[in-house]
């Protein structure tokens, strides 16, 4: 679901006034019941969770203050890393207190409205895809795999991995001493090249291996390389998993774990989270 729609100008002309905050979208009678245990604390102090709903789907909200959520007011803030991070905290969350008990489609940080009727009204013109989005991910999490390549570890390991070096050494095996020099000099000037197609095959084949375990599978974007101790971050995924069978996903990504550690990589399994990258309208 695109949530950029679902976001109405909050002009700071208006900056005495209060809008409504948009956390998550749910079926009513589970949000009902949800919100009648403890909750947790809404984005901003001395204002309760409420729900808003037209018959079947409800939205989570709260009361915020346009003087700080206004658009260019909230702009600025954005900037501001300390409020930024409190409020992302308790925006994550009210969204992972709903989540972990019913299926949500989970708002983007920053979701909204100026009217409690302007929330009414999305519910009413994209109930259809909503209730679409709540029975596509009923039932299942969605769990993070990142995938760490030592390159050094990788560039060791890859003359074994590759059919191609490891028939080129085989050949200076063999070969005379003037021949077999130039084979070795051939293996080590493939290296590189062989170990980019070695890591983008394993890449391929965790998508592909850990999709089958799933009812949805995405590979993210990674915005810049991130070392860590693991090395570096080479790929990112989402997968959609029903709770029902994340243990057989668990065993996979442990089998595959096993099987690509000689190469140097390292995988890294980060969840439950609410379903984010699974609630885009199809």
């Amino acid at each position: 679901m695109n949530e950029q729609e679902q976001q109405p100008t909050a002009s700071d002309s208006h900056s005495a006034g209060e809008a409504l905050y948009v956390y998550c979208i749910a079926e009513t009678v589970a949000a009902r019941k949800i919100a009648a245990e403890t909750t947790p604390s809404a984005i901003e102090d001395d204002n309760d969770l409420e729900l808003l709903d037209t018959g079947e789907v409800a939205a989570v909200t709260s009361k915020v203050p346009l003087s700080m959520y206004g658009e260019e007011s909230l702009n600025q803030n954005l900037n501001d890393p300390s409020w930024t991070a409190l409020r992302a905290m308790r925006h994550e969350r009210v969204v992972e207190h709903f989540a972990k008990r019913t299926s949500v489609v989970p708002l983007r940080f920053g979701t909204i409205y100026l009217s409690r009727d302007g929330v009414k009204q999305m519910l009413s013109d994209k109930r259809l895809e909503l209730r679409e989005i709540l029975d596509r991910v009923r039932d299942c999490e969605e769990w993070g795999v990142n995938l760490f390549s030592d390159r050094d570890k990788l560039l060791e390991a890859i003359t074994d991995l590759s059919p191609r070096l490891r028939d080129l050494s085989e050949q200076a095996q063999t070969a005379s001493p003037g021949q077999a020099y130039l084979l070795q000099k051939k293996v080590q000037g493939l290296r590189s090249d062989e170990a980019r197609a070695e890591l983008a095959r394993i890449i391929d084949d965790v998508e592909a291996k850990l999709g089958k375990k799933t009812k949805g599978a995405k590979r993210l974007r990674v915005l810049k390389v991130e070392a860590t101790e693991s090395g570096e971050l080479k790929a990112k995924f989402a997968f959609l998993v029903d709770r029902s069978r994340f243990d057989d996903f668990r065993r996979e990504a442990e089998r595959i774990a096993e099987n690509v550690n000689k190469a140097g990589i390292r995988l890294e399994l980060t969840g439950p989270w609410p379903a984010y990258n699974f609630t885009a309208a199809a």
